[in-house]
């Protein structure tokens, strides 16, 4: 019976999860070593998935919430060269990076999307076949910072061929071809304030077997250097045909020639920040030892010599300065003098007078007073003596 039991059990937890997880069949793709590559997560594509709408089909919501997870089989993240990204639950995922010749071979990614009305789950494996380049590397490549445009406007593929088409007019030579794309906030940008028209930007990196047209060695001149330093815009002879789809700042370009395994002079190249596998970590060694008994001498001593020094300076104001009495008396002039003590004098005559006279007291300050009459009675006498005069007439 029990074992019966348990069969029953497992049978009713399997009929479950075939009720809430589903899953889509594996699809392939092959990305391309040293090239972009961007796989669309489709919401249309999972919302029919769902338990829920599979049993009606003719009432499929359009506005279903979903959002996505993607992790390396096995693993809790994504590999090294492929990011993830999606603006909201109403938009769609996209997979994409840049793989090197280091990630060829196949790597099995897991997407989980999620139904954020019923908590329902769709699972679909996507095998990535990472092959090498057909075509030789690029060694001249440049990176352009387009401050109009989020990452996820440019992952389409309209509007990659909407950029590259830009990009051949204005350099003349159709041999560009986009190699990376990056979210300026991979690259440590702050996220935008939520006003129409901000974005966050997004770095587009091109790549050419021809070396570099004058138009680009006039970006990065040192007048146009200086003009950027000043927040000026630099002055380039060729016709900026990005503009209006695209806003590049000219100022913020990079340029890597590596034909000869170098990178332009006062031009900085930013890595993954990701060790290469299989290698580690070497800390510094230990700094030289270093006397520290100036900064001591800075940091204590010279606070207390000053705070001692305010300190004499406040007590010759306060003791060595004072006026004494006599000094006083002799700057001010005799009759200033003269009126001083006569009202000092004057003043003491009135408060010895005022303590020594006789008359009688007030009768509000009486301990019993009769308003009417005016007759001061003891307190104590008011209980034995019956013919009183009452204070009211009305008690009479």
């Amino acid at each position: 019976m029990a074992a019966r039991g348990l069969l029953w059990t497992l049978f009713l937890t399997a009929v479950f999860l075939a009720g809430i997880l589903a899953a889509l069949p594996d699809r392939h793709v092959s990305p391309v070593a040293g090239a972009v590559f961007v796989h669309e997560l489709k919401r249309e594509h999972f919302q029919g998935a769902f338990p829920s709408i599979r049993k009606n089909d003719s009432e499929i919501p359009p506005d279903t919430p979903i959002t996505f997870h993607a992790q390396l089989l096995g693993y809790p993240d994504l590999p090294r060269w492929l990011r993830y990204t999606q603006r909201g639950p109403y938009q769609t995922g996209y997979l994409y990076g840049s793989p090197t010749t280091k990630d060829v071979g196949r790597q099995l990614i897991e997407v989980t999307a999620y139904n954020r009305h019923t908590y329902e789950t769709v699972r679909q494996r996507v095998i990535f076949t990472v092959v090498p380049s057909p075509d030789t590397q690029m060694p001249y490549q440049a990176e352009f910072f387009v401050k109009n445009r989020d990452v996820e406007e440019v992952l389409p593929a309209d509007a990659q061929k909407q950029f590259q088409q830009a990009l051949d007019i204005m350099l003349e030579q159709k041999d560009w071809s986009i190699i990376n794309i990056t979210s300026a906030l991979d690259r440590g940008g702050r996220v935008p304030l939520p006003i129409e028209g901000r974005k966050e930007g997004v770095y587009i990196k091109v790549g050419s077997r021809r070396p570099f047209s004058n138009c680009l060695m006039e970006a990065m001149s040192s007048d146009n250097q200086f003009r950027c330093s000043l927040e000026q815009q630099p002055v380039i002879t060729c016709y900026d045909s990005f503009s209006p789809q695209f806003r590049v700042d000219w100022c913020n370009i990079t340029l890597a020639d590596l034909s000869s395994l170098s990178v332009t002079e006062g031009v900085p190249v930013w890595g993954d920040g990701v060790l290469e596998e299989g290698s580690e970590y070497n800390p510094p060694t230990d700094s030289p030892e270093k006397a520290f008994l100036s900064d001591y001498l800075l940091t204590i001593l010279l606070p207390l010599l000053v705070a001692f020094l305010l300190c004499l300076l406040l007590a010759y104001i306060m003791y060595c300065r004072r006026e004494g009495v006599h000094k006083r008396d002799r700057k001010t002039s005799d009759v200033q003098m003269v009126h001083h003590n006569t009202i000092h004098s004057n003043m003491e005559e009135l408060r010895h007078m005022a303590s020594s006279r006789d008359v009688p007291r007030p009768l509000s300050t009486l301990p019993m007073f009769n308003v009417r009459t005016g007759e001061r009675v003891s307190p104590l006498q008011g209980h034995q003596d019956s013919a009183h005069v009452p204070l009211i007439l009305a008690q009479q």
